[in-house]
């Protein structure tokens, strides 16, 4: 079964998509494939950029995932793979998400991490998200960070 996972920013903590990377560079560190999901395509694209950036001399190897393009490309090509919608049916280790609902296609994967802002609305949509894994008997383990 899924394990779920929610980290809890502080107010004084980096953006939610800074520490996606840093959450991702470890996760994949220790030998998983990662998929970055944004809530949409500018997310996305922020992802993408601040993975190249996020951490001086790091290296994270990764790829943008766009279905309609994609198909089966970027499969098993890298192993943090960053999108906005449904990713590669091979891709089923972790997903870390930043999107503001709970995917249909979750429970695929054998870790689930989603990532809680400071703002009373991010509180708001993963209390939302805690609540829908918890009536289907997910289990759950909160981080406060």
């Amino acid at each position: 079964m899924t394990k779920v996972d929610f980290y809890l920013l502080g107010t004084g903590s980096n953006s939610r998509a800074l520490f996606a990377c840093r959450l991702a560079e470890k996760v994949w560190r220790l030998g998983h494939r990662v998929y970055l999901l944004a809530g949409d395509p500018p997310a996305a694209n922020e992802l993408d950029e601040l993975l190249w950036t996020f951490s001086q001399g790091s290296f994270v190897p990764h790829a943008q995932y766009k279905q309609e393009e994609d198909a089966n490309h970027h499969a098993d090509s890298h192993p943090v793979l960053i999108g906005h919608a449904e990713p590669p049916a091979a891709l089923n280790d972790v997903l870390i998400s930043l999107s503001a609902e709970v995917p249909a296609w979750f429970g695929r994967f054998t870790r689930v991490v989603e990532l809680v802002g400071a703002s009373e609305d991010d509180k708001a949509r993963a209390r939302e998200r805690f609540r829908f894994y918890r009536e289907r008997g997910y289990p759950l383990e909160t981080h406060n960070l």
